[in-house]
């Protein structure tokens, strides 16, 4: 089964083999889906042909014949171009994307990570490039919600300059909702920013990241900020080979919410999964 999942930042498709529920092949690209969309409510010309060229890429990887399932999440949740958008998708390359809600994306996140560690109650959290979904999971019971707090969103609406502060005040909203809520024992984290951070603690760089080296990686709130330091006072160019072109000016937003979430939600450790979204819309439908 072949999934892809348009993001607010990255494209990612994956072919999981449904017997094995085992990755066979898989591809991701950075294409900025939301830049510019806070104050235009649209999908960009530049935005839209990075996502053509991707998607152009991918098809020379996988055969879509054999079964595609694909979704995107907050941007086109967004966009006033939405359909008009997707339709030229279709139109060019046969593909009919899903806009799902985030309920349903927090879901099929959950999917993939219930797929991968052996723990029954956690909260998840997914950072993405224009939303985050925080779930409180206990068994089969999942309570979740999104918010918009976006890497790629967060930036073009308060700048570097402000950049904690918007992020404080709208952490605090996540607060507020899961006030009350029994803390579980073990906080996990997917999405590009904790993988990343796992990745440079163990020296693989974007070119050279292994995701079964990240699954079930345990970080810790000091090592969190430490690669945050790092990559503050790393040359751009140096950092761009660490966290990936596209994502060089983003990381430390990224990291920023997560660590703020880590403590919100009182934790010193984290269990990094990979496996995040895309994984369990092929795991759930395969």
């Amino acid at each position: 089964m072949i999934a892809c999942d348009l993001g607010s930042n990255t494209i990612r498709f994956v072919e999981i083999d449904c017997k094995s529920k085992k990755r066979v092949r898989e591809f991701e690209k950075i294409v900025k889906t939301a830049e510019g969309i806070k104050s235009s409510r649209v999908i960009g010309d530049e935005a839209k042909q990075r996502i053509f060229e991707a998607i152009n890429e991918a098809s020379k990887i996988f055969d879509f014949s054999k079964g595609l399932k694909a979704v995107t999440t907050e941007a086109l949740r967004f966009a006033k171009n939405a359909d008009e958008f997707l339709s030229e998708i279709k139109r060019r390359f046969g593909i009919e994307f899903e806009i799902i809600d985030g309920k349903k994306e927090a879901f099929y996140t959950n999917v993939a990570v219930k797929n991968i560690i052996d723990t029954k109650s956690y909260i998840l959290v997914d950072i993405g490039g224009g939303s985050t979904e925080v779930s409180f999971v206990d068994g089969n019971e999942i309570v979740s919600d999104s918010f918009d707090l976006g890497i790629v969103t967060i930036v073009e609406e308060y700048g570097l300059k402000d950049l904690k502060k918007g992020i404080n005040k709208k952490i605090s909203l996540i607060k507020e909702r899961f006030k009350g809520y029994e803390k579980p024992p073990f906080l996990v984290a997917t999405s590009g920013t904790p993988t990343t951070i796992a990745s440079y603690l163990q020296g693989m760089d974007y070119n050279s990241y292994d995701y079964k080296k990240i699954n079930c990686y345990l970080l810790s709130l000091r090592k969190v900020q430490k690669v945050k330091n790092d990559l503050i006072f790393m040359d751009k160019s140096d950092r761009k080979r660490w966290v990936g072109v596209g994502r060089e000016d983003l990381i430390v937003a990224g990291i920023e919410i997560f660590e703020e979430l880590m403590k919100v939600f009182d934790f010193m450790e984290c269990i990094v999964v990979d496996d995040s979204l895309r994984e369990g819309i092929a795991l759930f439908n395969c």
